[in-house]
């Protein structure tokens, strides 16, 4: 990815971010009380930097500089794909690490793992749909996401919190 098309990822984040700030269901925004865990430590993109469960994650963020955003203070909520999901996702491709390291797509591919705001599980499970940062949905039916198969998951682990949101583990790397 060159770096005009990293500027152009986190201008569309910048932009996205604003016109999704206003919350919803399940959003930081319409919990009522303290957040869960909104000083928590480490950052998002710390705890995909710090397991040994995300290294395709991690080095899939900073090829495209998504790692900063991250790494900041908006509040996201990050579906995180295992490393195990990204090698059934390139058995199914019949690609690389390094080949989808170096797709177009990437980023969206990305952004379709990233939402808004944070949201806990208890919001997740019992939502139909999600609105992604990528701007599409993902479709939910309890702890399935998009049927699951190839292009969905399910929900492995959830509610970890950091500092700038919270993540859920997931067994496989959503396709918008």
């Amino acid at each position: 990815m060159t770096d005009k098309d990293r500027r152009t990822v986190l201008k569309t984040i910048g932009t996205a971010g604003v016109l999704l700030s206003t919350g919803g269901v399940g959003t930081a925004a319409g919990r009522k009380g303290k957040r869960l865990g909104a000083s928590a430590e480490p950052t998002l993109f710390e705890i995909v930097e710090g397991s040994e469960d995300f290294e395709i994650l991690e080095l899939a963020l900073e090829e495209t500089g998504l790692d900063t955003v991250l790494d900041g203070r908006r509040q996201f909520t990050v579906f995180a794909p295992t490393d195990e999901a990204f090698g059934e996702l390139l058995e199914a491709l019949d690609v690389t690490a390094e080949e989808l390291l170096a797709r177009d797509d990437l980023a969206t591919i990305l952004l379709y793992h990233v939402t808004n705001g944070r949201r806990y599980a208890s919001s997740v499970v019992n939502a139909p749909q999600i609105r992604m940062f990528e701007g599409g949905t993902v479709t939910v039916d309890g702890t399935t996401l998009n049927g699951g198969g190839l292009g969905g998951a399910e929900i492995e682990a959830t509610d970890i919190e950091a500092a700038n949101g919270v993540a859920h583990v997931i067994d496989g790397v959503l396709l918008p």
